[in-house]
């Protein structure tokens, strides 16, 4: 036999050790796991039979079904390896319930019908189906609510505006659609240029309320860190090249990014397939728009984007939003534009003060979209 040669009996021990040390290591792996999953397996393996005992010692009080309670509450707290480890104890339950209550001389008969399996059964399959979501995701049940308090927390921060020098004023609301927590639509700001420049950039991702949540999530960071570290002219082009890297589905976004001079009010507007800004003439008292010319982000590379200028003067007021505040199945674009400068023209005495949700609640308040609405003044 050569020296490089292996035995067919080397070779069933190498493939008997590999499998041994994949069996081990996950056990090890499952053992390490969270602690209290082993907590709540051993406190529902005890409230099975306890359940149980109950039914069958005094069958009025305690009903066959009550072991969907222990199921229940494993769909939410267990591992689905652990959790079949719970279905097969309450098998053995039911089966044990059901031959004693069915027994003639039993006072309890016929108590487990067809139906209490059905439940329990029924129950049982929704509890791994939520078991087998949370192990996918790999976030505890109990950690999931709280990890979506910090995502929300995160976008609003990442959304507020900083604080401007005196003789400015600014505001921004966020409505997403049905009265959810998550938006499509975002703010990232900064105050650049040290702190003489204001950039804005008012974003609206495909999609609304929680399908675009996560992609406004992850593109609302990115934003942020691009804002500031590239010359304004190259913002909307990266942001462009970052978005076409994701090869999302649906990835496209409307993006609209204000760069103003806050000593001397002038302001450029770059736009990629957002809809154009409005502002207010203090001297003339009417609405022009400010149409600056680009494509969507993340449809073609290599896309250009080319500014719109304007300046604000005192009593001046620049107002960008998204089109779920416009554009509706009931009205076009035209005719929402007029309703909001029609609305906004109100709240010209007070210097807009507190006008930004008043303005979503005037205009679009049961739009079945996401809605933001920025307001920049120049007292």
């Amino acid at each position: 036999m050569t020296g490089g040669a292996e035995t067919p009996t080397a070779r069933m021990r190498k493939r008997l050790h590999r499998v041994r040390t994949s069996v081990r290591k996950a056990g090890v792996d499952y053992f390490r796991g969270d602690g209290s999953d082993w907590l709540a397996l051993t406190a529902l393996l005890l409230a099975v039979p306890a359940l149980a005992f109950g039914t069958v010692a005094n069958p009025e009080w305690c009903d066959p079904a009550a072991l969907v309670l222990p199921i229940v509450a494993g769909g939410l707290l267990l591992r689905p390896a652990s959790l079949l480890g719970l279905y097969a104890a309450s098998a053995a339950a039911l089966i044990v319930e059901s031959a004693t209550l069915d027994d003639p001389g039993s006072h309890g008969a016929d108590r487990v019908t067809p139906g209490t399996i059905l439940v329990v059964a029924a129950v049982g399959f929704l509890g791994l189906l939520i078991a087998q979501f949370r192990s996918r995701v790999g976030v505890p049940w109990r950690r999931g609510g709280t990890m979506l308090f910090d995502l929300r927390e995160r976008i609003r921060v990442q959304s507020k505006l900083p604080k401007l020098p005196r003789g400015w004023h600014r505001e921004m609301a966020l409505r997403p659609a049905g009265g959810q927590s998550f938006s499509g639509d975002f703010v990232v700001a900064g105050r650049t240029n040290g702190g003489r420049t204001l950039e804005v950039v008012l974003t609206d991702v495909s999609g609304k309320g929680m399908d675009a949540a996560s992609r406004a999530l992850l593109l609302s960071g990115a934003f942020g860190g691009l804002l500031g570290s590239l010359p304004p002219p190259q913002f909307l082009p990266a942001a462009n090249a970052y978005l076409l890297r994701q090869d999302w589905d649906e990835g496209f976004a409307t993006s609209v990014h204000l760069v103003l001079d806050l000593d001397s009010g002038d302001y450029e507007l770059l736009s990629a397939g957002h809809l154009p800004g409005l502002q207010l003439s203090a001297g003339t008292g009417r609405w022009e728009e400010k149409a600056a010319e680009g494509p969507l982000l993340g449809v073609y590379d290599g896309a250009r984007f080319d500014p719109v200028k304007g300046t604000l003067r005192p009593g001046d007021v620049l107002m960008l939003f998204t089109d779920g505040l416009v554009e509706t199945a009931e009205r076009d674009l035209t005719e929402g534009m007029d309703r909001l400068t029609g609305e906004a023209d109100r709240y010209v005495t007070s210097g807009f003060h507190g006008a930004a949700w008043h303005l979503i609640e005037a205009v679009a308040k049961d739009v079945n979209d996401d809605r933001a609405l920025l307001l920049i003044c120049r007292d």
